[in-house]
């Protein structure tokens, strides 16, 4: 019974997966063809699909998709839609935000505190799925660890959806430019939320749809069971490398170093010369958020070595764990030897 409600699911899952991907595209190229002038919920929803193409927004794929890896199809499944909730829920907040102000210039100064809370949270849990750190859990009585276990990763997903919800409104491309004025300039908070909310949901939409595929593509190739450990590994790894990337860009440096580095030039130049200037990022909308140029060698050069500090803390660490535990090892057999 549980593997014909688990192959039902299954097939629930592929056919989303195909809806969410085929809204994704279609959105995409209504937004691409669709002219910019007249705001309206197409235009906040579509909009919201194209951030995940930018090389500032794209990151957010590297945190969702290895929280909801190796967890099965529901669970998997329901922190992808938690991960999307929350990061719609900050976007509409932001839509609030921005109508109650009736500004944007400078508002992204705020989310580098985010940023840098988001980073440090998966670092953690990085870590932990590494087994680099340890949860010491008292003892109680209730619910049992399994329950426990799924609501932290419930909680996970929707904290780390609210913390990257902000990504983008510092460097976002003219279409949610256009968005960002209009709810500036329209004073209403219903206007600014419900905008907002569409938005999110738009950029919602195809980080699920990636998840989906991951949750899919790992679940049904036994993966899971046969390699769990180099799964859980991967995951860990994966945590660390995307906080890596994502601290510095927290109020620690800012975000000049990546703009300014040669993957995301050649990668907005890719978004440029196949979906247009309309979904690229744009250097004239920075400006007018108030970006000015960044010189200061400290700030475009000093967070690759704080990245790579962060990533080989834990290599060092993870390597100092395993030659301790094959001393423990050959110890123990020694012992025995000794003993026998």
């Amino acid at each position: 019974m549980q593997s014909m409600e688990e192959s039902k699911f299954r097939i629930f899952l592929v056919i989303t997966g195909l809806l969410l991907f085929s809204i994704f595209v279609i959105g995409l190229f209504a937004l691409a063809t669709s002219p910019l002038e007249v705001v309206s919920l197409t235009l906040a929803y579509t909009s919201g699909l194209s951030m995940i193409v930018l090389p500032c927004t794209l990151p957010a794929v590297l945190v969702i998709v290895p929280l909801s890896l190796g967890r099965g199809y529901r669970r998997g499944f329901i922190m992808a839609l938690l991960f999307g909730l929350g990061l719609t829920i900050t976007i509409a907040a932001y839509g609030v935000a921005m109508a109650y102000l009736g500004k944007i210039l400078y508002l992204d100064q705020a989310t580098l505190i985010m940023w840098l809370v988001a980073g440090i949270a998966a670092y953690v849990f990085g870590l932990s799925e590494l087994g680099l750190l340890h949860w010491n859990v008292p003892s109680y009585t209730g619910p049992p660890p399994g329950t426990i276990q799924q609501r932290g990763d419930y909680l996970k997903a929707l904290g780390m959806g609210l913390l990257l919800g902000n990504a983008g409104i510092g460097c976002p491309n003219p279409a949610f430019y256009v968005l960002l004025t209009y709810i500036a300039g329209s004073g209403s908070l219903i206007t600014g939320a419900s905008l907002g909310l569409i938005h999110g949901i738009g950029r919602a939409t195809p980080l699920v749809a990636l998840s989906i595929l991951a949750i899919l593509g790992v679940n049904a190739t036994g993966l899971v069971l046969a390699e769990r450990e180099r799964i859980q590994g991967a995951i860990g790894w994966g945590l660390v490398g995307w906080a890596a990337l994502v601290i510095p860009k927290g109020y620690l440096f800012g975000h000049a170093f990546w703009e300014e580095s040669v993957f995301h030039k050649i990668w907005n130049g890719l978004v440029h010369s196949t979906l247009g200037a309309k979904i690229a990022e744009s250097v004239e909308v920075e400006k007018a958020l108030g970006d000015l140029p960044v010189h200061d060698p400290w700030l475009l050069y000093g967070p690759w070595a704080f990245m790579a500090l962060l990533v080989a803390l834990p290599v060092l660490w993870n390597y100092y764990y395993q030659l301790k535990a094959k001393k423990e090892v050959r110890a123990y057999a020694k012992q025995v030897a000794n003993s026998a």
